[in-house]
């Protein structure tokens, strides 16, 4: 930025009233004589040079739209080729990001028309880190426009198409993150999860998503919806791709204000080879189960997958955690206000340390500014709730959903302290069948009715994985496992367990 000038008289007077003051004349003049030199240490921001996170491998194409042929699902939204390293861990991958996952160079849309032609000038650092195991990337995903929707409708792109029946949808908001792993277009993927978007289309698209504990895997680069509950992780078609891209991508980054001490474990020994049912305890938590959304195939698919596994060996037990009810209400207290807050903080947000993307701050402020009225319905209804709560509430309902959520974290661990994992359904249903022009009211139903198993462990921050299940009127069916926080390792394990188990 530049050209920075000192507020007229006028603005002085409307950005305090802004903050409930009603300042006197006098008042006004001597802010009006005293803010000018404060303005010079601005002016010095403005001469420094801040560092960015340099780009590892800098040798790349900007990539072109696929055709429909070449993309029938409508999971793409931009080919590319950035080559890692020459060995690796993921030597010989394909890997596609979600678009809201920066890869310089590349224009990155957010699944949006609000934000146009950005092109970020840094990677994510969880694309380095992919590029140093040796992956390629190639594809930027497509996604639910601006990430707040799991149906899989929303993409300011189009729909995406379910790969097992182009009638029903992928499921969001990393819809194309599943798709994409679904039909082969990539061996693996990069997907993020505020309320369930990497475990929602993985469960509707017969594939393996794993949400990462939160603070696992950096989130530096990724346009998120709010710190306390973005996460972003692997999908995969089986549970040691999902490993091996989580070994690659999982620790610490010092640039993320969203992580502390981040213990890591090695993911990819937990599923090298094939762990004995045996050593396995499961709790299958019973709230998970007959919500008002539930299709009875959904659940009936579920626990025969979890029969097979107590026939194989496992110890199955039942497990209850009523607050698991309250959950979904929880996360809306977080993630409404949380939203806003970021949307206000020019979708990067404020008070942490770390990297802070300018470029992306000021594009996405332009953007907001200029292209609100093309917010998808989702944004519109958050943004105002969440103003309003704020204004007229003074963030007490955030405050007190906060807290909640301690509570809500503390009666998971208490249960998983006798088990090794949770399980339950990931999502009541399966894909919603595509209707060709949805109405408003018809979008914001369908786009968080899927979410009351998810939705709980982003607030909580433990890790869960859904691993395909079965099937439901020819429909894929996830089933979730969810362990103690930092020990992916069991979890990955025993999502193992029941990829051998299930078919």
């Amino acid at each position: 930025m530049s050209d920075l000038r000192p507020p007229t008289t006028d603005e002085i007077e409307r950005y305090a009233a802004a903050h409930h003051m009603d300042l006197s004349a006098e008042e006004i003049e001597e802010l009006s004589a005293v803010i000018p030199a404060l303005l010079g240490a601005y002016e010095r921001l403005d001469e420094l040079s801040a560092s960015d996170p340099p780009v590892q491998y800098p040798d790349r194409e900007s990539g072109s739209e696929p055709t429909a042929e070449e993309d029938p699902l409508n999971a793409v939204i931009r080919t590319c080729t950035v080559e890692g390293a020459d060995s690796g861990t993921l030597e010989g991958y394909d890997v596609g990001l979600k678009d809201n996952v920066s890869l310089a160079g590349v224009e990155m849309t957010f699944g949006s028309d609000v934000v146009p032609g950005y092109v970020p000038e840094i990677d994510a650092t969880i694309v380095t880190r992919l590029l140093d195991a040796g992956a390629r990337v190639t594809d930027k995903l497509n996604m639910e426009n601006l990430a707040f929707s799991g149906s899989g409708e929303m993409s300011a792109y189009g729909h995406v198409l379910n790969p097992h029946d182009r009638d029903h949808l992928a499921g969001g908001s990393s819809s194309g993150s599943a798709a994409a792993v679904a039909d082969g277009t990539v061996d693996v993927s990069i997907g993020g999860d505020q309320a369930g978007s990497i475990r929602i289309p993985a469960a509707w698209c017969g594939v393996v998503g794993h949400k990462p504990t939160h603070g696992l895997v950096p989130y530096t680069g990724i346009l998120g919806l709010g710190r306390s509950f973005d996460h972003t992780g692997p999908l995969a078609r089986s549970v040691r791709d999902c490993a091996r891209v989580l070994e690659a991508i999982a620790g610490k980054d010092p640039l993320d204000p969203r992580q502390g001490a981040v213990p890591t474990q090695p993911y990819t020994d937990a599923v090298a080879s094939d762990p004995d049912p045996g050593d396995l305890t499961i709790g299958v938590l019973e709230e998970g189960f007959g919500h008002e959304e539930s299709e009875p195939g959904v659940d009936e698919t579920v626990e025969a997958a979890i029969g097979a596994l107590s026939d194989a060996g496992a110890t199955v037990t039942e497990v209850s955690i009523p607050m698991h009810l309250d959950g979904l209400a929880i996360w809306n207290g977080i993630a409404n206000e949380g939203t806003t807050a970021t949307i206000r903080g020019e979708g990067i947000g404020h008070f942490g340390n770390g990297y802070y993307d300018t470029d992306l701050m000021a594009a996405f402020a332009e953007a907001r500014r200029e292209n609100a009225n093309d917010y998808p319905p989702t944004i519109k209804l958050v943004a105002t709730l969440g103003e309003y709560l704020s204004e007229e509430y003074h963030s007490h309902y955030y405050a007190k959903a906060q807290n909640l959520s301690l509570d809500l974290a503390d009666a998971y661990d208490e249960a998983l302290a006798d088990v090794d994992v949770l399980a339950m359904p990931t999502t009541p249903q399966t894909a919603h069948e595509r209707i060709a022009e949805p109405s408003r009211l018809q979008i914001l139903d369908r786009a968080v009715n899927m979410l009351p198993n998810t939705a709980p462990f982003d607030v909580t921050g433990h890790p869960a994985i859904s691993v395909p299940a079965g099937t439901s009127d020819g429909l894929p069916v996830g089933l979730m496992l969810v362990g103690e926080r930092f020990d992916d390792a069991t979890v990955l394990r025993a999502g193992r367990v029941l990829e051998q188990h299930v078919e």
